[in-house]
């Protein structure tokens, strides 16, 4: 395993993090376990979730992941070794269940229960990682591109108070660090100035969706990954199993995600589907699987401190972390630049 600094919290995180959205939804809290013992033993001390989680949302299954975390890390009786990070849920009407809340924020109240119930479905006293799961203005996550300004968002920059709450957090010692997600430049740019000049937390990563489909974030926030030091952490790195190539080689079954919840179209797409039959021909050519392919592409960036890997069987697991293990040729990505170049970002 390789290791890497996130942001400049001198912590050495895995190049390869175990995502977990999948404990409680496809799989269960012993196939939980399985993940996350064998993960370790690839060297991997760094895992992601969210008090969302499962996914896709749901009332029946929101906090089962860290809930299965959580018990796994009873049994195992160890906790300072691993890096464990985790996410406050940003406003979503249809989500009046997560916290009883009808009106989900960032307020200071509102933090403050989140991570109450973070830890206690983690059954840990701290979390070396926290993170801002979206943005509570309007502006381009979750399959916007482009950023078109409303004049009628009733948003207020409230970043300063935000940072505060996580601030008083930090000094509890019930969190070490923070993190955005799903966010823009501005609000990094917005963050990191305030931490500078008003003595707040200093954001140590941003969490944004990135693979072969969705390479949006090089337009702006790479250069602030290396030049500013904030950890860039992809998720969706195969999209939604897409590019798994199982899908164009007839080798998926109905259990699929994408099969599965046909209501997440984000990576579904006619051009996305195109582009990713590109890309398998390019991963066939240099005798890789698609799968790898995709994440040893991600691994390499020099922006991408850890890639947020997820699997819903111990095969797709062992093939996405052993991506660790592969460096692609000059030529290989000469070629995946000249399909991104002809088919940009189609499922951002």
């Amino acid at each position: 395993m390789i290791y890497d600094k996130l942001g400049k919290t001198g912590l050495q995180v895995s190049k390869i993090c175990l995502g977990t959205m999948t404990f409680g939804e496809q799989n269960t809290e012993s196939e939980a376990h399985e993940q996350l013992d064998y993960a370790l033993t690839q060297g991997i001390n760094f895992i992601d979730t969210a008090e969302l989680y499962a996914v896709p949302p749901s009332a029946n299954t929101q906090g089962l992941t860290e809930k299965y975390i959580g018990t796994w890390l009873k049994k195992r009786g160890k906790r300072d070794d691993l890096i464990i990070a985790s996410k406050v849920t940003g406003p979503q009407p249809a989500f009046t269940w997560i916290r009883d809340q009808k009106n989900l924020s960032f307020s200071k109240d509102q933090i403050n229960t989140a991570i109450e119930l973070n830890l206690k479905r983690l059954q840990t006293d701290y979390l070396d990682l926290y993170q801002l799961h979206w943005p509570e203005r309007k502006t381009n996550f979750f399959g916007k591109l482009g950023y078109a300004h409303d004049k009628n968002d009733t948003w207020q920059d409230n970043f300063e108070e935000v940072l505060g709450t996580l601030q008083d957090l930090v000094k509890a010692g019930k969190i070490r660090h923070i993190g955005l997600s799903n966010e823009t430049p501005w609000a990094l740019h917005r963050c990191l100035h305030l931490a500078e000049t008003q003595d707040l937390p200093r954001i140590a990563s941003v969490q944004n969706p990135y693979s072969l489909l969705n390479r949006s974030y090089e337009v702006g926030l790479a250069e602030m990954s290396i030049r500013e030091e904030v950890s860039c952490l992809p998720y969706s790195p195969l999209a939604f199993g897409l590019l798994s190539g199982k899908y164009h080689k007839k080798q998926d079954n109905p259990d699929n995600r994408i099969n599965q919840f046909k209501q997440m179209s984000r990576y579904n797409g006619k051009a996305s589907w195109e582009a990713t039959g590109r890309y398998l021909e390019i991963a066939e050519k240099y005798g890789l699987s698609l799968a790898t392919m995709a994440l040893a592409f991600i691994n390499q960036q020099p922006f991408v401190t850890s890639n947020i890997i997820g699997a819903t069987n111990m095969d797709q697991l062992k093939e996405n972390i052993n991506s660790i293990n592969v460096s692609l040729s000059d030529d290989c990505i000469k070629e995946i630049n000249a399909v991104h170049s002809e088919i940009s970002n189609p499922a951002p």
